[in-house]
């Protein structure tokens, strides 16, 4: 394993030094060429690639070995202690090797110290960016790992409260005394518990879906409520339909309408339902008639869990605004006409 890793190192490590090299040589050649002799490019070059060839074996063992021990790079204290025993155990044996090539002196020594230091700085600055970039990303994994977790929470308080809600509403119809009444409301509950069920396993439907949802979710409640439950749709058609919506995002809504309307009271109330696309953005609204009586409770979950799931969805892209005026209970939600990938 360690040498399936050491020679693509390599690989990539003579390739950024014969680029260095290829660079040198023409330095080195116009040099030449402006003292009026006449040298030869290939032979310069030759002489680059061999002087840089222990200094590319170097830069390999360096940066795998980093790799290896990344808590060489955990303080700069231990960056300056690393930098000390190449300078004593690699330093001396480039100096040799330069040397047995019969290029030794001051000024080699002195550019090969040179040579060293930028080797040694370039790979430590590498490795530093990689442990940021890898840092970042596992970051962002758990993130993503909690998010998920909150949602799945979310999700697992939404659905059984959804069923609890739901059976309410037959076992309505079952004290109305009307066994067809009963057993068509049934068969809409098993309709709607399915598309519950299979969307529990998506992150994202379209707004046609969740729209389908919401109609047969009313007209079960109708059954239960009659002529007193009066509901609007608006701008319900074209681009809309196809938008992205994260599964059950409007069903809490409007049951909070009811919750907080019709349960109240024994008059009518309406449910008005709008749909519009502003730019790159879905717009919904979700209003529903308020009375000054004593507020039906509940539980909380609709508005909170609505706000939480925008918010893990599609993060600040989207908003949950609620505001009451005016005898009405509006809700206004805006996301993302597409979900991002």
């Amino acid at each position: 394993m360690r040498t399936a890793r050491f020679f693509p190192t390599l690989a990539a490590s003579v390739a950024v030094w014969s680029a260095i090299c290829v660079i040198g040589a023409l330095s080195s050649y116009g040099s030449a060429l402006q003292q009026g002799g006449n040298p030869s490019y290939p032979a310069l070059l030759g002489s680059w690639l061999a002087v840089h060839a222990l200094m590319m074996v170097f830069t390999a063992a360096l940066y795998l070995a980093l790799q290896r021990w990344p808590q060489a790079l955990a303080r700069p204290r231990s960056i300056g202690v690393v930098y000390l025993l190449v300078l004593l155990l690699f330093l001396p044996l480039e100096l040799l090797f330069v040397a047995l090539q019969g290029k030794f002196g001051l000024f080699s020594a002195f550019l090969e110290l040179a040579w060293t230091t930028f080797t040694y700085v370039t790979v430590v600055g590498l490795r530093l960016w990689q442990q940021q970039r890898a840092r970042e990303r596992d970051f962002l994994t758990l993130q993503l790992q909690l998010e998920q977790q909150r949602l799945a929470a979310l999700r697992g308080q939404l659905e059984p409260h959804f069923i609890f809600n739901a059976l309410n509403a037959i076992s309505a119809l079952v004290r109305m005394d009307d066994k067809a009444l009963a057993l068509t409301g049934i068969s809409r509950l098993s309709g709607l518990l399915r598309y519950a069920l299979a969307a529990s396993t998506r992150d994202w439907v379209a707004l046609e879906e969740e729209l389908q949802f919401v109609r047969d979710y009313l007209a079960l409640q109708g059954m239960r409520y009659g002529t007193r439950l009066q509901v609007r749709f608006e701008g319900d058609q074209g681009a809309v339909l196809a938008a992205d919506c994260p599964p059950l995002l409007l069903q809490p809504l409007v049951e909070n309408a009811l919750r907080h309307d019709l349960d109240c009271h024994d008059g009518a109330g309406d449910i008005h339902l709008a749909f519009a696309q502003q730019g790159e953005q879905l717009h919904i609204r979700i209003s529903n008639a308020v009375r000054e009586v004593a507020p039906n409770p509940g539980l909380g979950l609709g508005l909170r869990n609505t706000a939480a799931r925008l918010r893990l969805a599609c993060g600040p892209a989207a908003s949950l605004h609620t505001v009451r005026e005016n005898g009405r209970f509006t809700a206004d939600i805006r996301l993302p006409l597409e979900r991002a990938a």
